[in-house]
């Protein structure tokens, strides 16, 4: 993003205006300064980061991150950090609940399965951004009492206790699993997809790996998906020899997924990168043949459109949320299983034309998609509930 102020942003601070929306406080889990931080994070960078660029006073307040500065600038965005990884729960609020004064104007709630309760303390205009479904990645990444607890609550609290107030769902996906899984009403239930920054975009030709390169790329978690990743490369790998695969980030799982990279052998040919720099991100996305992910459990799957902004086709899991990141069939191939992935893989790395054309539609379709639009979007949502509220 460049310090311009585009059409988008110039509507968001009309909206503004007409809403008498000045200064907006968020609360979330981390920032984008977290070691742990993954895409949410920047989900929320993006956004807010183009309110500040509008004009708007944006407060964000996360836990507390080791060795960092209890409150910091990033792009216009005053970021105040307290109570740590768990504690911002309840930081979060009390810091909000603390600043608020006449000059506050709304709150939004960046949801990560279990949130910050919002209507309990907040008397402006609240939206939340609901990411995906939680369910059954309680179970992944919780202890088993918490993951019941966690559960429940997302099951049959959170739809009646936030029933009056907006919400922002990813993708027509994510909306339709609240819908049938949790219990939502569609009427407050809003889709606004995510951009993909200017950065990602198609190189020369020649700018591709000359052997057969499949890049993954996300935060290291189980819900991810990197174990079976792997266990799908492994496959591909005996009847491509030639294949290269690099897994570019970090997390909770990278021991286990160095240990059996080191079992099998592969570690010759299939890299852990660990965190690279956004210009080498880009790179593997423009050199790399497909974009490989077997995540269980996504919003939208934003690797996916930053790689078609790339020119690259996708590989991904048939998923909520890569149901839209990916057209099955013209920008990727969606499937259900392993199996499925790995025949996926086949067919596209040995069809050198049907690559090319996936790639160049997946650059058209991820060409729909920009941070501004999403940031406008979003405000409308709140600006039209602050409205309301004025109404009623």
């Amino acid at each position: 993003m460049t310090g311009a102020v585009t059409d988008e942003l110039e509507q968001v601070a009309a909206r503004a205006s007409e809403a008498g929306i000045r200064r907006v406080h968020a609360v979330g889990w981390r920032d984008l300064d977290d070691p742990t931080a993954g895409g949410s994070e920047v989900h929320a960078n993006e956004i807010l980061s183009r309110w500040a660029a509008a004009g708007l006073d944006v407060v964000l307040h996360v836990g507390r991150v080791d060795g960092a500065p209890a409150r910091v600038v990033r792009r216009g965005v005053q970021v105040r950090r307290a109570g740590g990884s768990f504690g911002a729960w309840v930081a979060g609020p009390r810091s909000v609940l603390r600043d608020l004064d006449r000059t506050t104007d709304a709150v939004l709630e960046i949801w990560h399965g279990v949130n910050f309760l919002a209507p309990f303390w907040s008397r402006v205009p609240t939206v939340g951004i609901f990411h995906h479904v939680h369910t059954k990645q309680f179970h992944q990444v919780l202890p088993p009492g918490a993951a019941h607890v966690a559960a429940f609550l997302e099951r049959r609290v959170y739809p009646r206790l936030y029933r009056d107030r907006p919400l922002i769902a990813l993708s027509r996906s994510v909306r339709d699993e609240m819908v049938s899984v949790l219990g939502w009403d569609p009427a407050n239930v809003h889709v606004v997809e995510p951009g993909v920054a200017d950065r990602f975009r198609t190189a020369s030709a020649h700018r591709r790996s000359t052997r057969p390169l499949v890049v993954a790329i996300g935060r290291l978690m189980p819900q991810k998906g990197f174990e079976a990743a792997i266990d799908v490369l492994l496959d591909v790998k005996r009847r491509h020899p030639e294949l290269e695969a690099v897994i570019v980030g970090d997390g909770p799982e990278r021991a286990a997924l160095d240990a059996k990279v080191r079992t099998a052998a592969a570690g010759g040919w299939l890299r852990l990168a660990g965190y690279v720099s956004d210009d080498e991100v880009v790179e593997l996305y423009q050199r790399a043949w497909v974009l490989l992910s077997a995540s269980r459990r996504e919003g939208w799957g934003m690797t996916v459109t930053e790689a078609g902004a790339c020119g690259t086709p996708a590989v991904a899991t048939d998923i909520t949320g890569h149901r839209e990141a990916v057209v099955d069939g013209v920008t990727g191939l969606l499937a259900v299983d392993n199996a499925g992935l790995a025949a996926a893989l086949d067919r596209l790395l040995a069809d050198e034309a049907e690559r090319a054309q996936m790639g160049a539609a997946a650059a058209e379709h991820a060409a729909q998609y920009r941070w501004d639009a999403t940031a406008r979007r979003v405000f409308d949502v709140l600006a039209d509930e602050a409205l309301r509220r004025r109404r009623s």
